[in-house]
């Protein structure tokens, strides 16, 4: 039961790593002068110019950082409760008014992503849940005393 646990956690670790380098992609290595989609909604919607380019980039080194404590076993599971988190609070903004399910294209385009973005958010923190509960423990020396 271990080596299938073992398996399915790897199989879910990579996953998730993988979609985590496309987001932070997206967010820290794509085109400075390029505002991100996202963070200028939330921007605009809540008036808080915090949130690009600043929120971004925060939000980009933490998921770097996430993806980095996905690949290694012993960090595995702390690594998955902050994705639970940091995926929860932005599938949180999906369900807002702030945000929406489906996001413009680009800044001012009528044209949208068909909520792509929400449903990969919502995969990102259904796996980050499944992997904090399927990734095996450690094992206790026995100890005869």
């Amino acid at each position: 039961m271990r080596g299938i646990r073992s398996f399915v956690s790897w199989v879910l670790a990579l996953c998730l790593f993988a979609a985590l380098v496309i987001a932070v992609d997206a967010k820290l290595l794509s085109d400075p002068e390029k505002a991100n989609v996202v963070f200028t909604l939330l921007a605009e919607r809540t008036g808080q110019e915090l949130f690009e380019p600043t929120g971004r980039y925060v939000v980009g080194v933490i998921e770097a950082f996430v993806a980095l404590m996905l690949i290694l076993p012993f960090t595995r599971r702390f690594g998955a409760i902050i994705l639970l988190v940091v995926s929860g609070a932005l599938l949180a903004a999906h369900a807002s008014p702030l945000l929406g399910q489906e996001i413009p294209l680009e800044i001012g385009s009528a044209k949208t992503d068909g909520a792509s973005a929400f449903y990969l958010t919502m995969a990102m923190t259904i796996g980050a849940g499944l992997l904090m509960f399927i990734h095996p423990r450690r094992r206790r020396r026995r100890t005869y005393n």
